[in-house]
Protein backbone atom coordinates (compact mmCIF):
# COMPACT_ATOMS: atom_id res chain seq x y z
CA UNK A 1 0.00 0.00 0.00
CA UNK A 2 1.30 3.46 -0.88
CA UNK A 3 2.01 6.13 1.74
CA UNK A 4 -0.96 8.27 0.64
CA UNK A 5 -3.31 5.33 0.68
CA UNK A 6 -2.09 4.30 4.12
CA UNK A 7 -2.52 7.85 5.44
CA UNK A 8 -6.05 8.03 4.02
CA UNK A 9 -6.95 4.67 5.57
CA UNK A 10 -5.65 5.77 8.96
CA UNK A 11 -7.51 9.08 8.70
CA UNK A 12 -10.73 7.32 7.67
CA UNK A 13 -10.43 4.82 10.52
CA UNK A 14 -9.85 7.55 13.10
CA UNK A 15 -12.73 9.62 11.70
CA UNK A 16 -15.04 6.60 11.77
CA UNK A 17 -14.05 5.80 15.33
CA UNK A 18 -14.66 9.40 16.37
CA UNK A 19 -18.05 9.25 14.65
CA UNK A 20 -19.09 6.16 16.61
CA UNK A 21 -17.67 7.65 19.80
CA UNK A 22 -19.64 10.84 19.22
CA UNK A 23 -22.84 8.86 18.67
CA UNK A 24 -22.25 6.91 21.86
CA UNK A 25 -21.48 10.13 23.72
CA UNK A 26 -24.64 11.75 22.31
CA UNK A 27 -26.66 8.74 23.47
CA UNK A 28 -25.13 8.92 26.94
CA UNK A 29 -26.00 12.58 27.39
CA UNK A 30 -29.54 12.01 26.08
CA UNK A 31 -30.03 9.10 28.46
CA UNK A 32 -28.62 11.00 31.42
CA UNK A 33 -30.92 13.94 30.72
CA UNK A 34 -33.92 11.63 30.33
CA UNK A 35 -33.10 9.81 33.57
CA UNK A 36 -32.92 13.12 35.37
CA UNK A 37 -36.20 14.32 33.83
CA UNK A 38 -38.11 11.09 34.55
CA UNK A 39 -36.50 10.36 37.91
CA UNK A 40 -34.01 7.60 38.55
CA UNK A 41 -35.55 4.60 40.34
CA UNK A 42 -34.32 1.22 41.51
CA UNK A 43 -37.74 -0.34 41.18
CA UNK A 44 -41.26 0.67 40.23
CA UNK A 45 -44.83 -0.48 40.67
CA UNK A 46 -47.73 0.67 38.55
CA UNK A 47 -51.40 -0.22 38.66
CA UNK A 48 -54.45 0.34 36.53
CA UNK A 49 -57.05 -1.28 34.31
CA UNK A 50 -57.67 -1.71 30.61
CA UNK A 51 -57.76 -4.39 27.94
CA UNK A 52 -55.67 -7.41 27.01
CA UNK A 53 -55.38 -8.72 23.44
CA UNK A 54 -54.87 -12.46 22.89
CA UNK A 55 -52.00 -12.85 20.41
CA UNK A 56 -52.64 -15.05 17.38
CA UNK A 57 -56.33 -15.70 18.13
CA UNK A 58 -58.08 -13.36 15.67
CA UNK A 59 -61.62 -14.12 14.60
CA UNK A 60 -60.75 -13.56 10.94
CA UNK A 61 -57.40 -14.37 9.27
CA UNK A 62 -55.20 -11.30 9.56
CA UNK A 63 -57.68 -9.53 11.85
CA UNK A 64 -57.14 -7.87 15.24
CA UNK A 65 -56.50 -10.00 18.30
CA UNK A 66 -59.63 -10.56 20.42
CA UNK A 67 -59.91 -8.54 23.61
CA UNK A 68 -60.59 -9.41 27.24
CA UNK A 69 -61.11 -6.75 29.89
CA UNK A 70 -58.51 -6.14 32.59
CA UNK A 71 -60.44 -5.46 35.79
CA UNK A 72 -57.29 -4.78 37.78
CA UNK A 73 -53.58 -4.77 36.96
CA UNK A 74 -50.40 -4.34 38.99
CA UNK A 75 -46.85 -4.76 37.78
CA UNK A 76 -43.82 -4.50 40.05
CA UNK A 77 -40.29 -4.40 38.61
CA UNK A 78 -36.94 -4.50 40.38
CA UNK A 79 -34.35 -3.47 37.82
CA UNK A 80 -31.26 -4.48 39.78
CA UNK A 81 -32.33 -8.09 40.26
CA UNK A 82 -33.95 -8.25 36.80
CA UNK A 83 -37.20 -9.36 38.37
CA UNK A 84 -40.86 -8.60 37.70
CA UNK A 85 -44.25 -9.61 39.04
CA UNK A 86 -47.36 -9.02 36.96
CA UNK A 87 -50.76 -9.49 38.60
CA UNK A 88 -54.06 -9.10 36.76
CA UNK A 89 -57.71 -10.01 37.01
CA UNK A 90 -59.41 -10.62 33.67
CA UNK A 91 -63.06 -10.88 32.67
CA UNK A 92 -64.49 -11.79 29.28
CA UNK A 93 -66.64 -9.04 27.76
CA UNK A 94 -70.42 -9.18 27.51
CA UNK A 95 -71.99 -10.00 25.09
CA UNK A 96 -69.88 -13.03 24.20
CA UNK A 97 -66.98 -11.96 22.00
CA UNK A 98 -65.71 -13.76 18.92
CA UNK A 99 -62.22 -15.17 18.42
CA UNK A 100 -59.97 -17.54 20.33
CA UNK A 101 -58.08 -17.66 23.58
CA UNK A 102 -58.73 -20.03 26.46
CA UNK A 103 -62.31 -19.54 27.69
CA UNK A 104 -63.04 -19.12 31.39
CA UNK A 105 -65.96 -18.46 33.70
CA UNK A 106 -66.23 -15.38 35.92
CA UNK A 107 -62.87 -13.83 36.76
CA UNK A 108 -59.46 -15.17 35.80
CA UNK A 109 -56.56 -14.21 38.04
CA UNK A 110 -53.05 -14.35 36.66
CA UNK A 111 -49.72 -13.94 38.46
CA UNK A 112 -46.77 -13.98 36.05
CA UNK A 113 -43.23 -13.77 37.39
CA UNK A 114 -39.66 -13.62 36.17
CA UNK A 115 -36.36 -13.41 38.02
CA UNK A 116 -33.22 -13.52 35.92
CA UNK A 117 -33.37 -16.60 33.71
CA UNK A 118 -36.36 -18.13 35.52
CA UNK A 119 -40.04 -17.58 34.83
CA UNK A 120 -43.10 -19.05 36.47
CA UNK A 121 -46.82 -18.52 37.01
CA UNK A 122 -48.49 -18.63 40.39
CA UNK A 123 -52.28 -18.34 40.16
CA UNK A 124 -52.55 -20.25 43.46
CA UNK A 125 -50.10 -21.55 46.03
CA UNK A 126 -48.21 -23.83 43.65
CA UNK A 127 -45.61 -22.36 41.29
CA UNK A 128 -45.93 -23.43 37.66
CA UNK A 129 -42.66 -23.23 35.68
CA UNK A 130 -42.96 -21.14 32.51
CA UNK A 131 -39.62 -21.84 30.85
CA UNK A 132 -40.66 -20.69 27.38
CA UNK A 133 -41.83 -17.32 28.72
CA UNK A 134 -38.58 -16.35 30.49
CA UNK A 135 -36.87 -14.67 27.56
CA UNK A 136 -39.81 -12.44 26.65
CA UNK A 137 -40.64 -11.52 30.24
CA UNK A 138 -37.03 -10.50 30.83
CA UNK A 139 -37.04 -8.41 27.65
CA UNK A 140 -40.32 -6.74 28.65
CA UNK A 141 -38.55 -5.28 31.71
CA UNK A 142 -36.28 -3.29 29.39
CA UNK A 143 -39.19 -2.10 27.25
CA UNK A 144 -40.63 -0.07 30.15
CA UNK A 145 -39.64 3.64 30.23
CA UNK A 146 -37.18 3.47 33.13
CA UNK A 147 -36.01 -0.01 32.14
CA UNK A 148 -35.22 1.21 28.64
CA UNK A 149 -33.00 3.98 29.97
CA UNK A 150 -31.10 1.60 32.25
CA UNK A 151 -30.59 -1.06 29.55
CA UNK A 152 -29.50 1.55 27.01
CA UNK A 153 -26.88 2.93 29.44
CA UNK A 154 -25.50 -0.59 30.00
CA UNK A 155 -25.41 -1.68 26.36
CA UNK A 156 -23.42 1.01 24.51
CA UNK A 157 -26.47 2.63 22.91
CA UNK A 158 -26.30 4.90 19.90
CA UNK A 159 -28.52 7.88 19.15
CA UNK A 160 -29.87 9.69 16.11
CA UNK A 161 -32.57 12.21 15.37
CA UNK A 162 -35.93 10.73 14.44
CA UNK A 163 -39.63 11.42 14.31
CA UNK A 164 -40.81 12.65 17.67
CA UNK A 165 -37.37 13.11 19.21
CA UNK A 166 -34.13 11.16 19.59
CA UNK A 167 -34.08 7.49 18.65
CA UNK A 168 -31.80 5.50 20.94
CA UNK A 169 -30.81 1.97 19.93
CA UNK A 170 -29.00 -0.89 21.63
CA UNK A 171 -28.78 -4.68 21.59
CA UNK A 172 -29.83 -6.79 24.57
CA UNK A 173 -28.65 -10.34 23.94
CA UNK A 174 -30.00 -11.26 20.50
CA UNK A 175 -32.65 -8.54 20.57
CA UNK A 176 -32.28 -5.13 19.00
CA UNK A 177 -34.22 -2.47 20.89
CA UNK A 178 -35.11 1.03 19.70
CA UNK A 179 -36.70 3.78 21.75
CA UNK A 180 -37.79 7.36 21.21
CA UNK A 181 -37.09 10.09 23.78
CA UNK A 182 -38.93 13.38 23.24
CA UNK A 183 -37.76 16.94 23.86
CA UNK A 184 -38.95 16.80 27.48
CA UNK A 185 -36.83 13.71 28.14
CA UNK A 186 -39.76 11.29 28.27
CA UNK A 187 -39.58 7.82 26.69
CA UNK A 188 -42.56 7.82 24.31
CA UNK A 189 -41.97 4.58 22.41
CA UNK A 190 -39.97 1.35 22.52
CA UNK A 191 -39.73 -1.25 19.78
CA UNK A 192 -38.15 -4.65 19.28
CA UNK A 193 -38.81 -8.02 17.63
CA UNK A 194 -39.67 -11.42 19.09
CA UNK A 195 -39.53 -14.81 17.33
CA UNK A 196 -42.93 -16.25 16.45
CA UNK A 197 -43.67 -19.55 14.62
CA UNK A 198 -46.25 -17.89 12.36
CA UNK A 199 -45.08 -14.28 12.03
CA UNK A 200 -41.31 -14.83 12.10
CA UNK A 201 -39.47 -11.80 13.52
CA UNK A 202 -42.62 -10.29 15.06
CA UNK A 203 -42.62 -6.53 15.79
CA UNK A 204 -43.37 -5.47 19.36
CA UNK A 205 -44.15 -1.76 19.73
CA UNK A 206 -45.07 0.02 22.96
CA UNK A 207 -46.18 3.64 23.17
CA UNK A 208 -46.24 5.74 26.33
CA UNK A 209 -48.28 8.93 26.73
CA UNK A 210 -49.98 11.14 29.28
CA UNK A 211 -46.94 11.44 31.53
CA UNK A 212 -47.71 12.57 35.06
CA UNK A 213 -45.65 13.31 38.15
CA UNK A 214 -46.07 10.63 40.82
CA UNK A 215 -44.25 11.94 43.89
CA UNK A 216 -41.24 13.10 41.92
CA UNK A 217 -41.21 10.33 39.32
CA UNK A 218 -42.61 10.85 35.82
CA UNK A 219 -44.57 7.91 34.45
CA UNK A 220 -47.08 7.51 31.61
CA UNK A 221 -50.76 7.16 32.41
CA UNK A 222 -51.43 5.44 29.07
CA UNK A 223 -49.53 2.33 27.91
CA UNK A 224 -50.35 0.68 24.58
CA UNK A 225 -48.46 -2.33 23.27
CA UNK A 226 -48.86 -4.05 19.92
CA UNK A 227 -47.48 -7.42 18.85
CA UNK A 228 -47.69 -8.40 15.22
CA UNK A 229 -49.37 -5.06 14.47
CA UNK A 230 -52.38 -5.58 16.75
CA UNK A 231 -52.96 -4.45 20.37
CA UNK A 232 -52.05 -6.88 23.16
CA UNK A 233 -52.20 -4.34 26.01
CA UNK A 234 -54.09 -1.09 26.47
CA UNK A 235 -53.59 0.09 30.05
CA UNK A 236 -54.76 3.19 31.87
CA UNK A 237 -52.40 3.74 34.79
CA UNK A 238 -53.98 5.11 37.97
CA UNK A 239 -51.22 4.70 40.54
CA UNK A 240 -47.40 4.55 40.54
CA UNK A 241 -45.01 3.82 43.41
CA UNK A 242 -41.28 4.39 43.00
CA UNK A 243 -38.78 2.08 44.68
CA UNK A 244 -41.43 -0.46 45.67
CA UNK A 245 -40.21 -3.64 47.34
CA UNK A 246 -39.96 -6.82 45.27
CA UNK A 247 -37.95 -9.68 46.73
CA UNK A 248 -38.63 -12.79 44.66
CA UNK A 249 -37.35 -16.22 45.64
CA UNK A 250 -37.26 -18.63 42.73
CA UNK A 251 -39.08 -21.83 43.78
CA UNK A 252 -37.02 -25.02 43.72
CA UNK A 253 -39.30 -26.70 41.16
CA UNK A 254 -38.84 -23.72 38.85
CA UNK A 255 -35.05 -23.91 39.15
CA UNK A 256 -35.14 -27.63 38.40
CA UNK A 257 -37.57 -27.40 35.47
CA UNK A 258 -36.38 -28.35 31.99
CA UNK A 259 -38.10 -28.05 28.65
CA UNK A 260 -39.77 -31.41 28.20
CA UNK A 261 -39.03 -33.33 25.00
CA UNK A 262 -41.86 -33.56 22.49
CA UNK A 263 -44.08 -36.47 23.39
CA UNK A 264 -46.31 -38.03 20.73
CA UNK A 265 -48.60 -40.94 21.50
CA UNK A 266 -50.85 -42.79 19.08
CA UNK A 267 -54.31 -44.27 19.49
CA UNK A 268 -55.82 -46.33 16.69
CA UNK A 269 -59.36 -45.12 15.98
CA UNK A 270 -60.03 -47.33 12.95
CA UNK A 271 -58.06 -49.17 10.27
CA UNK A 272 -55.62 -46.59 8.91
CA UNK A 273 -56.71 -43.82 11.30
CA UNK A 274 -54.62 -42.77 14.32
CA UNK A 275 -55.13 -40.09 16.96
CA UNK A 276 -51.75 -38.47 17.76
CA UNK A 277 -51.72 -36.96 21.24
CA UNK A 278 -49.26 -36.68 24.12
CA UNK A 279 -49.37 -32.91 24.63
CA UNK A 280 -51.74 -29.96 24.74
CA UNK A 281 -52.68 -30.29 21.05
CA UNK A 282 -53.59 -33.31 18.94
CA UNK A 283 -53.36 -34.37 15.30
CA UNK A 284 -54.97 -37.17 13.30
CA UNK A 285 -53.16 -39.35 10.75
CA UNK A 286 -55.21 -40.93 7.94
CA UNK A 287 -53.85 -43.57 5.58
CA UNK A 288 -54.81 -43.75 1.90
CA UNK A 289 -53.68 -46.45 -0.59
CA UNK A 290 -50.55 -44.63 -1.79
CA UNK A 291 -50.07 -41.76 0.64
CA UNK A 292 -51.11 -40.38 4.03
CA UNK A 293 -52.87 -37.25 5.26
CA UNK A 294 -52.09 -35.35 8.46
CA UNK A 295 -54.88 -33.34 10.06
CA UNK A 296 -53.37 -30.36 11.92
CA UNK A 297 -49.77 -29.46 12.71
CA UNK A 298 -49.96 -27.33 15.85
CA UNK A 299 -47.63 -25.20 17.95
CA UNK A 300 -44.21 -25.12 16.26
CA UNK A 301 -41.51 -26.94 14.31
CA UNK A 302 -40.64 -29.20 17.24
CA UNK A 303 -44.19 -30.55 17.45
CA UNK A 304 -44.35 -30.88 13.67
CA UNK A 305 -41.17 -32.95 13.61
CA UNK A 306 -42.54 -35.11 16.40
CA UNK A 307 -45.75 -36.01 14.59
CA UNK A 308 -43.81 -36.53 11.34
CA UNK A 309 -41.60 -39.06 13.11
CA UNK A 310 -44.61 -40.84 14.61
CA UNK A 311 -46.29 -41.00 11.21
CA UNK A 312 -43.18 -42.61 9.70
CA UNK A 313 -43.24 -45.25 12.44
CA UNK A 314 -46.91 -46.03 11.76
CA UNK A 315 -46.79 -45.86 7.95
CA UNK A 316 -43.09 -46.01 7.00
CA UNK A 317 -43.66 -46.70 3.31
CA UNK A 318 -46.07 -43.84 2.52
CA UNK A 319 -45.34 -40.12 2.20
CA UNK A 320 -47.62 -37.55 3.79
CA UNK A 321 -49.07 -35.91 0.72
CA UNK A 322 -51.48 -33.47 2.38
CA UNK A 323 -51.56 -31.44 5.57
CA UNK A 324 -55.03 -30.22 6.55
CA UNK A 325 -55.08 -26.99 8.56
CA UNK A 326 -58.36 -26.29 10.40
CA UNK A 327 -57.79 -22.57 11.05
CA UNK A 328 -55.14 -19.89 11.34
CA UNK A 329 -54.88 -19.48 15.13
CA UNK A 330 -51.21 -19.58 16.01
CA UNK A 331 -51.41 -22.59 18.32
CA UNK A 332 -52.92 -24.57 15.42
CA UNK A 333 -50.86 -23.05 12.59
CA UNK A 334 -47.42 -22.80 14.21
CA UNK A 335 -46.24 -26.10 12.73
CA UNK A 336 -47.67 -25.70 9.22
CA UNK A 337 -44.53 -24.25 7.61
CA UNK A 338 -42.48 -27.31 8.57
CA UNK A 339 -44.36 -29.46 6.04
CA UNK A 340 -43.45 -27.33 3.03
CA UNK A 341 -39.83 -28.59 2.70
CA UNK A 342 -41.20 -32.13 3.11
CA UNK A 343 -43.24 -31.72 -0.07
CA UNK A 344 -46.70 -31.79 1.51
CA UNK A 345 -49.55 -29.74 0.02
CA UNK A 346 -51.45 -27.63 2.54
CA UNK A 347 -55.24 -27.84 2.42
CA UNK A 348 -56.98 -24.92 4.12
CA UNK A 349 -59.98 -22.62 3.75
CA UNK A 350 -59.46 -20.00 1.04
CA UNK A 351 -59.34 -17.01 3.42
CA UNK A 352 -56.31 -18.44 5.23
CA UNK A 353 -53.97 -18.52 2.23
CA UNK A 354 -53.52 -14.72 1.78
CA UNK A 355 -52.75 -14.46 5.49
CA UNK A 356 -50.13 -17.21 5.31
CA UNK A 357 -48.64 -15.77 2.12
CA UNK A 358 -48.15 -12.41 3.82
CA UNK A 359 -47.04 -13.71 7.22
CA UNK A 360 -44.49 -16.11 5.75
CA UNK A 361 -42.72 -13.29 3.89
CA UNK A 362 -41.36 -11.93 7.19
CA UNK A 363 -37.68 -12.52 7.99
CA UNK A 364 -36.84 -15.26 10.51
CA UNK A 365 -33.44 -14.25 11.81
CA UNK A 366 -34.12 -14.68 15.54
CA UNK A 367 -35.14 -18.35 15.29
CA UNK A 368 -34.77 -19.71 11.73
CA UNK A 369 -37.26 -22.55 11.27
CA UNK A 370 -37.22 -25.63 9.02
CA UNK A 371 -38.58 -23.75 6.02
CA UNK A 372 -36.23 -20.80 6.52
CA UNK A 373 -33.29 -23.21 6.47
CA UNK A 374 -34.71 -25.21 3.54
CA UNK A 375 -36.52 -22.66 1.35
CA UNK A 376 -39.25 -23.97 -0.90
CA UNK A 377 -42.41 -22.51 -2.38
CA UNK A 378 -45.51 -23.63 -0.54
CA UNK A 379 -48.27 -25.46 -2.43
CA UNK A 380 -51.84 -24.88 -1.32
CA UNK A 381 -55.24 -26.36 -2.09
CA UNK A 382 -57.98 -24.01 -0.90
CA UNK A 383 -61.74 -24.39 -0.67
CA UNK A 384 -64.72 -22.22 0.16
CA UNK A 385 -67.22 -24.45 1.96
CA UNK A 386 -66.26 -28.10 1.34
CA UNK A 387 -63.41 -30.22 0.00
CA UNK A 388 -63.36 -34.00 -0.47
CA UNK A 389 -60.42 -36.41 -0.65
CA UNK A 390 -61.49 -39.78 -2.02
CA UNK A 391 -59.15 -42.60 -3.00
CA UNK A 392 -59.20 -46.39 -2.80
CA UNK A 393 -62.48 -46.62 -0.94
CA UNK A 394 -61.56 -44.06 1.72
CA UNK A 395 -63.30 -40.67 1.86
CA UNK A 396 -62.33 -37.64 3.91
CA UNK A 397 -64.62 -34.57 3.91
CA UNK A 398 -63.55 -31.09 5.01
CA UNK A 399 -66.29 -28.59 5.88
CA UNK A 400 -66.18 -24.95 6.78
CA UNK A 401 -68.30 -24.40 9.89
CA UNK A 402 -70.84 -21.64 9.21
CA UNK A 403 -71.47 -19.25 12.09
CA UNK A 404 -68.52 -20.42 14.18
CA UNK A 405 -67.65 -17.89 16.91
CA UNK A 406 -64.10 -19.14 17.53
CA UNK A 407 -62.86 -18.51 13.99
CA UNK A 408 -64.72 -17.18 10.96
CA UNK A 409 -63.40 -19.90 8.66
CA UNK A 410 -63.09 -22.76 11.12
CA UNK A 411 -63.05 -26.17 9.42
CA UNK A 412 -63.81 -29.65 10.64
CA UNK A 413 -62.93 -33.03 9.11
CA UNK A 414 -65.34 -35.95 8.78
CA UNK A 415 -64.61 -39.56 7.89
CA UNK A 416 -68.03 -40.90 6.81
CA UNK A 417 -67.17 -44.59 6.66
CA UNK A 418 -65.56 -44.55 10.11
CA UNK A 419 -68.09 -41.99 11.49
CA UNK A 420 -65.25 -39.98 13.02
CA UNK A 421 -65.44 -36.18 13.46
CA UNK A 422 -62.21 -34.19 13.91
CA UNK A 423 -62.81 -30.72 15.34
CA UNK A 424 -60.78 -27.94 16.94
CA UNK A 425 -61.63 -25.71 19.91
CA UNK A 426 -65.43 -25.74 19.73
CA UNK A 427 -65.64 -28.80 21.96
CA UNK A 428 -62.83 -29.81 24.30
CA UNK A 429 -63.86 -32.89 26.28
CA UNK A 430 -62.89 -32.35 29.92
CA UNK A 431 -60.82 -34.95 31.75
CA UNK A 432 -62.68 -37.43 33.95
CA UNK A 433 -64.08 -35.97 37.20
CA UNK A 434 -63.33 -32.42 36.07
CA UNK A 435 -65.21 -29.72 37.96
CA UNK A 436 -66.22 -26.19 37.10
CA UNK A 437 -67.49 -24.59 33.92
CA UNK A 438 -65.32 -23.36 31.03
CA UNK A 439 -67.67 -20.41 30.70
CA UNK A 440 -70.38 -19.09 28.40
CA UNK A 441 -68.15 -18.60 25.32
CA UNK A 442 -67.01 -22.21 25.37
CA UNK A 443 -70.58 -23.45 25.86
CA UNK A 444 -71.84 -21.30 22.99
CA UNK A 445 -69.19 -22.77 20.67
CA UNK A 446 -70.13 -26.30 21.68
CA UNK A 447 -73.82 -25.66 21.04
CA UNK A 448 -73.08 -24.19 17.61
CA UNK A 449 -70.89 -27.17 16.71
CA UNK A 450 -73.62 -29.62 17.67
CA UNK A 451 -76.22 -27.67 15.70
CA UNK A 452 -73.97 -27.54 12.63
CA UNK A 453 -73.37 -31.29 12.75
CA UNK A 454 -77.13 -31.82 12.84
CA UNK A 455 -77.75 -29.42 9.96
CA UNK A 456 -75.06 -31.11 7.86
CA UNK A 457 -76.64 -34.48 8.69
CA UNK A 458 -73.32 -36.05 9.64
CA UNK A 459 -73.60 -39.50 11.16
CA UNK A 460 -70.99 -39.26 13.92
CA UNK A 461 -70.03 -41.97 16.39
CA UNK A 462 -66.67 -40.65 17.62
CA UNK A 463 -65.27 -37.20 18.36
CA UNK A 464 -61.49 -36.87 17.83
CA UNK A 465 -60.87 -33.38 19.27
CA UNK A 466 -57.70 -31.44 18.57
CA UNK A 467 -57.62 -30.65 22.30
CA UNK A 468 -58.53 -33.22 24.93
CA UNK A 469 -59.52 -36.86 24.65
CA UNK A 470 -61.36 -39.07 22.15
CA UNK A 471 -64.97 -39.44 23.26
CA UNK A 472 -68.23 -40.83 21.87
CA UNK A 473 -70.56 -38.41 20.11
CA UNK A 474 -72.92 -38.65 23.08
CA UNK A 475 -70.47 -36.50 25.06
CA UNK A 476 -70.92 -33.64 22.59
CA UNK A 477 -74.69 -34.06 22.80
CA UNK A 478 -74.51 -33.93 26.59
CA UNK A 479 -72.25 -30.86 26.67
CA UNK A 480 -74.41 -28.98 24.17
CA UNK A 481 -77.59 -29.64 26.11
CA UNK A 482 -76.17 -28.77 29.53
CA UNK A 483 -77.09 -25.31 30.78
CA UNK A 484 -74.11 -23.09 31.50
CA UNK A 485 -74.11 -22.25 35.20
CA UNK A 486 -75.29 -18.88 36.46
CA UNK A 487 -71.89 -18.28 38.05
CA UNK A 488 -70.21 -18.39 34.64
CA UNK A 489 -72.59 -16.03 32.88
Amino acid sequence: MGRKSLSFALFFGVALGLCFSAKAQDAKSVLQSASKAMGDVKSIQYSGSGQLGILGQAFTPGGAWPINDIKSYTRTIDYGSKSAKEEMTLVEPTPIRKGGGGPFAGEQKQVNLVSGQYAWNQPGNAAQPAIAAAEERQLQIWLTPHGFLKAAMENNATAKKGNGGTVVSFTEGKFKVNGTIDAQGMVTKTATWLPNPVLGDMPVETTYSGYKDFNGVKFPTMIAQKEGGSPVLDLTVSDVRANADLALTVPDNVKAAKIAPVNVTNQKLADGVWFLAGGTHNSVLVEFPNYAVMIESPLNDARAMGIMAEAKKLIPEKPIKYLINTHDHFDHAGGVRAWVPEGATIITQEMNKPFYDQAWKAPRTLEPDHLAQNPKKATFITFKDKYVLSDGGRELDIYRLPGDIHNAVMSLVYLPKEKILVEADDFTPPPPNASGSPGPRSHAGTVLLYEDVQKMKLDVATIAPLHGFVVPFAELQKAASTEVSTASK
